[in-house]
């Protein structure tokens, strides 16, 4: 009798240890796997035990080391306990198989329980709780974070020991500085689970282009999106108020510069709405209802001419170069572009930047930039961007490879691909059409 009291009690000791094996490691990867900012939202929605997650994270190093100390506590108990526990449950069926040599009930015995305590040790002390803390760890977080305080406040000289013998191996191999267990993520780290996220249908395809194409909008400058020189209508100092308005009628533009001759010489903004009520009995004179014009740099990002836009309630900015020289405009619409994707008014009537001809055929705006074109038609421009980090446009990388201006039928090869100059206009190549190799 007392021998079967003997059996269970080191039976219910070892699967007790193998259950509180599985606890810290499900606690381990918890801590691990859940970010702060969770925690913190577990905190604001007031979920039980959030607080004390909170704290246990906040401690991520003693934290973790109370949950090692607990796994290689009952580790070594379970070695201790379970296999004399199950070898003494195998033992009477042996003898009932009619095995009866003392060695090998011992060896069959032996054989038989360290299969099985290794089994359950690693099913349910091992892999069942460490996959759903990955899968879970905020809950699992909540459910481990009450009785894991417990065992870091009895255990906590041994966790300080611990963590002293941890930094002072970590600091033989040269690693100073232990705290904190995760860095802040990189963009392309960020990109990675943003694609991620969209694949498992936690982000929709919207808000994926909208969020990264924020992430590219800090790196963009002027240039990059502005109304090159050649394109800008302009209105001059001299033009009567038939002209003005036949301009606006032509180009279904709002805003205009206003120059003195030539837009290197730029002297205001005209808005067609302050033609609105004008007395036509008055001459004319644009000076009377022109803004002064706002100049910013060619290689400013336009995260900053955003802010500059809503600071001086201008929406339109003339684009100069180093030596001050107008080499375009910008306007509010576009910057938004570059996030929100092409806005087309009423009147707008853009063509395509990409139109698919033939297998493996594009006819390509000359003005499109580099690295649209690259992710677009999945083309490796990667040496060519090396070689002319000064050119943004497909135009002006066939001129950067051609060492002269561009006329019709100009070939170049760019990232593995034959482009064909098929329009030129304004020394610029307008339609390009583009042929990648099957």
């Amino acid at each position: 009798m007392l021998g079967s009291f003997y059996d269970a009690f080191y039976l219910l000791g070892a699967l007790l240890l193998v259950i509180l094996n599985g606890f810290f490691v499900a606690a381990e990867f918890a801590l691990v796997k859940v970010r702060g900012s969770q925690l913190d939202e577990l905190v604001v929605q007031g979920r039980p035990m959030a607080k004390t997650a909170q704290w246990l994270g906040q401690r991520m190093d003693a934290s973790l080391s109370a949950c090692q100390l607990g796994v290689t506590m009952a580790s070594l108990g379970l070695g201790w306990l379970g296999e004399p526990a199950f070898a003494r449950l195998v033992e009477p069926l042996l003898h009932l198989m009619g095995v009866d040599s003392p060695t090998a009930v011992h060896t069959i015995g032996f054989i038989i329980s360290f299969t099985l305590i290794s089994g359950l040790h690693l099913v349910i002390g091992e892999q069942a709780p460490k996959i759903f803390a990955i899968r879970r760890p905020e809950q699992m977080a909540l459910w481990c974070a009450g009785p894991l305080l417990f065992f870091y406040v009895i255990f906590y000289p041994f966790l300080i020991a611990l963590n002293w013998a941890t930094a002072i191996v970590l600091g033989a191999v040269g690693m100073k500085d232990a705290a904190g267990h995760g860095s802040p993520l990189t963009e392309a780290e960020f990109r990675v689970l943003l694609q991620e996220a969209h694949l498992s249908g936690e982000v929709t395809g919207s808000e994926h282009r909208l969020i990264n194409a924020v992430f590219e909008f800090d790196d963009m400058i002027c240039r990059r999106v502005m109304v090159p020189r050649v394109e800008v209508e302009s209105i001059d100092l001299e033009d009567t108020l038939d002209e003005c308005i036949e301009l606006a009628r032509r180009t279904k533009h709002t805003r205009f510069p206003v120059c003195d001759g030539s837009l290197d010489d730029i002297v205001g903004i005209f808005h067609i709405k302050d033609l609105v009520g004008i007395d036509r009995s008055q001459v004319f004179d644009v000076r009377s209802i022109m803004r002064p014009p706002r100049q910013v740099p060619e290689t400013m990002p336009i995260s900053r001419l955003l802010r500059h836009f809503q600071a001086t309630h201008q929406l339109m900015a003339v684009v100069v170069d180093e030596y001050g020289t107008v080499v375009g405009i910008v306007t509010l619409e576009n910057v938004l572009e570059q996030i929100v994707g092409p806005v087309e008014d009423e009147f707008d009537s853009e063509p395509k930047e990409i139109v698919p001809t033939a297998s493996n055929q594009f006819l390509v705006r000359g003005t499109i930039a580099l690295d649209r074109l690259a992710t677009k038609l999945e083309l490796d421009l990667e040496h060519e961007l090396e070689e002319y980090p000064e050119v943004d446009t497909l135009s002006g990388l066939i001129v950067a490879k051609l060492g002269r201006l561009v006329t019709s039928g100009d070939e170049v090869t760019i990232g593995g691909a034959q482009a064909e100059v098929l329009e030129v206009r304004a020394a610029r190549a307008l339609q390009v059409r583009i042929t990648k190799s099957s």
